[in-house]
């Protein structure tokens, strides 16, 4: 083997709105929040990932948190490039004594356009990347839960990210047909916010919102196994003076419908457009529910009480698109239809 080839490491990366992950020989050696925080002043990086999100909130004006992605694609170029470089470093800590070039398969939402392809592309080689492959996010994950997407069989995906939910129907190496909807986690904090703020006159922040959903999320008001209700701290909008609330699961299914709403609509949208042949497949196998966002609670029976098709909620949703990716990654010559 070439002194050239032990230099050059294949990693598989999901550049998520709310995680990035890498992966390298079957193990997720990165997986942190795609945030990253700035020295005002300097420019420099002050921190990424965790260590970056326990600052958003708290920062004080010579601190500048960036969340580079928005909606699944790149909405900060600088902060972007910084991430990746930073995250690389990570991934590489202790492993390699010299720095490694990188061939890279790379997850990307299936409604991205050519612009938003190309800052992808130019971040990762910017980065470090010798070789950069993009793959869409709905065939990653369907490869991640060991489907076989090559076959003429159909297949039903919905990935509920942090920014996008992607809904796809696969076949013979590709997405027949597609939504791509930008409603998703952050989209359900927001709505969690907008909840405590009109309901209860108090103000939280995104990371609490974010705590709330994990805690009592629920997609339904009629849970078999419900969890406790929850504390939420905040600022009384009345008075400015710290408050304490308590909010149940019930509470967070009613301010989550008419996100969830927009997300089924979608789905109905994508069966309609889905031709017979593959929409017998489809009745027959049910549809898959992966991504952050096929966690919460009750969400696989609202959907299947929507579209009267079985609903399977994948065995490890927050990396079956990283895992599809690696895959892939291990696969070149038999994937065609990996992008350049």
């Amino acid at each position: 083997m070439s002194f050239l080839k032990l230099l050059t490491q294949d990693i598989a990366i999901d550049i998520g709105t709310a995680n990035f992950l890498v992966m390298q020989e079957n193990n997720v050696i990165v997986d942190e929040p795609s945030i990253i925080a700035f020295n005002y002043t300097t420019g420099e990086v002050v921190a990424i990932g965790r260590e970056a999100e326990r600052m958003s909130g708290r920062e004080h004006e010579n601190i500048r948190i960036v969340k580079p992605l928005k909606n699944g694609v790149i909405a900060d170029f600088h902060a972007a490039e910084h991430m990746i470089k930073s995250m690389l470093k990570l991934a590489k800590k202790g492993r390699f004594s010299l720095s490694p070039s990188y061939r890279m398969v790379v997850c990307v939402p299936a409604g991205i356009t050519e612009v938003e392809k190309r800052a992808i592309r130019d971040s990762t080689v910017i980065a470090g990347a010798k070789e950069v492959y993009l793959i869409h996010e709905p065939v990653a994950a369907a490869i991640g839960i060991g489907l076989d997407v090559q076959e003429p069989t159909g297949h039903m995906i919905i990935d509920i990210g942090g920014g996008t939910t992607e809904i796809a129907v696969i076949a013979l190496s590709g997405i027949v047909c597609s939504q791509s909807v930008r409603v998703a986690g952050n989209n359900f904090d927001e709505d969690i916010i907008q909840y405590i703020r009109k309901e209860h006159s108090m103000l939280i922040g995104a990371r609490t919102a974010e705590k709330i959903k994990l805690e009592v999320g629920a997609a339904i008001d009629e849970l078999a196994d419900p969890p406790e209700d929850y504390a939420v701290k905040g600022r009384n909008l009345m008075n400015g003076l710290p408050k304490q609330v308590k909010v149940n699961y019930k509470d967070i299914a009613a301010c989550l419908d008419k996100s969830l709403t927009k997300i089924e609509d979608a789905i109905l949208m994508t069966l309609e457009l889905t031709p017979p042949e593959l929409s017998s497949d489809i009745h027959q196998s049910g549809i898959y529910l992966t991504g952050g966002g096929a966690l919460l609670r009750g969400l696989d029976r609202r959907l299947a009480k929507r579209t009267r098709l079985p609903i399977h909620v994948v065995e490890t949703p927050l990396h079956s698109v990283v895992q599809g990716t690696a895959t892939a990654l291990r696969n070149l010559d038999n994937f065609r239809f990996l992008m350049r």
